[in-house]
């Protein structure tokens, strides 16, 4: 897609479509999305949206990673700027811009398509929000159950939290930056653990300190999977699409039965599919998410396996689990929760930070800023 050549991420929250939804009936239903803004400014500003599944949710689920969607209908959309919103409260929109695609105030969205929103212009500052509404029906719609931003339906006149809506997966903004990182991961780099629309999660913290010479993607999806990821399906098409992918996979390989002879090779693949789309890879070890049993020893080999074999094939390398784990690294006791929280994301976004000034001034040195 062209439109990555011109739109970066201007967010630092993660919304790929995680599940799909059947609402039952053709009634139209108006949901609202608030992103908090990273850079702004006044800039070009275009939604990218998906209608593949990005990975693999639990088992019980029939929704899996390529699972393309049936079609459904953007009845219409519009996008404003805001300055609060939270969780359970939507927050007021000064004033909404139209939002078209190709033209048409409305869009039918086939099975498996990659669409944009046509470019409009607007001008929020740093940290505020952007509010996407969007009206829509149809049989089968991709949304992400476990986001952590605010997002809420209409219903009697009111807005309801209700994770139901379908999601952009970026807010394209038109800056720009001298290199596009992305955050490659499962529900932990996606920010669960922290609190909801908190942005204290471990790359949001990493992302603010780098600043905003960078464009930050999160591409952390709950439960995601190294072994999806490697698919080289839709996540992945997204991901080749930035300069550096910082990539930290591997709890729901080894929770989900992966065994250790198929995880080198996912791993691997992965590494090796980003490199050969141009992709700077910057690799980090699994955190702890209180294995034991057949699951510790699949979490300590296949980190082993990180440090010793495979970070050598990256261009950059960070072992967190030391730091997030209780007592000796090879226990696999949490220290700050299976899912770290804002304490836990502040350790490891503090002793990341200047191992990725590093990776980066070796990719993106300043004189190309």
């Amino acid at each position: 897609m062209k439109w990555f050549d011109t739109f970066v991420s201007d967010t630092l929250g993660g919304t790929g479509n995680q599940l799909f939804f059947r609402p039952g009936d053709d009634r139209v239903r108006t949901g609202r999305i608030y992103y908090k803004i990273f850079h702004g400014g006044r800039h070009r500003y275009s939604l990218l949206f998906s209608n593949i599944i990005d990975s693999t949710y639990k088992a019980e689920y029939s929704s899996y990673a390529n699972l393309v969607c049936d079609q459904w209908e953007i009845v219409d959309a519009r996008i404003g700027i805001c300055k609060t919103a939270a969780a359970d409260m939507a927050g007021e929109v000064e004033a909404f811009v139209p939002l078209e695609f190709s033209g048409a105030a409305g869009k039918t969205v086939a099975p498996g398509e990659f669409f944009t929103s046509d470019p409009v212009e607007l001008a929020p500052e740093p940290g505020d929000c952007l509010c996407v509404e969007i009206a829509f029906r149809g049989a089968m719609i991709p949304y992400h159950l476990e986001s952590i931003l605010p997002t809420f339906v209409a219903e009697n006149g009111r807005w309801i939290p209700d994770k139901r809506v379908p999601a952009p997966g970026m807010i394209g903004c038109d800056r720009p930056v001298a290199a596009r990182i992305g955050y490659f991961g499962d529900s932990i780099t996606q920010g669960i653990g922290t609190p909801p629309h908190a942005y204290t999660h471990w790359c949001a913290l990493v992302a603010d300190a780098l600043g905003a010479r960078y464009s930050h993607w999160n591409l952390g999806i709950g439960y995601g999977r190294g072994q999806d990821a490697a698919t080289g399906g839709a996540w992945f098409y997204k991901a080749r699409h930035v300069d550096a992918a910082v990539v930290t996979f591997g709890s729901n390989d080894v929770g989900r039965g992966r065994t250790l002879d198929e995880m080198k090779r996912d791993f691997a693949h992965l590494i090796e599919l980003l490199k050969d789309s141009g992709v700077a890879v910057f690799l980090q070890t699994l955190p702890p998410f209180d294995w034991q049993g057949e699951f510790l020893e699949r979490w300590n080999a296949l980190n082993a396996y990180i440090s010793a074999e495979l970070s050598p094939r990256a261009d950059g390398f960070f072992d967190v689990a030391p730091l997030l784990t209780s007592g000796a690294p090879e226990a696999g006791r949490c220290k700050y929760g299976k899912h770290p929280d804002e304490a836990g994301c502040r350790v490891w976004a503090e002793a990341l930070i200047p191992r990725m000034r590093e990776f980066l001034q070796r990719i993106a040195p300043a004189e190309r800023s």
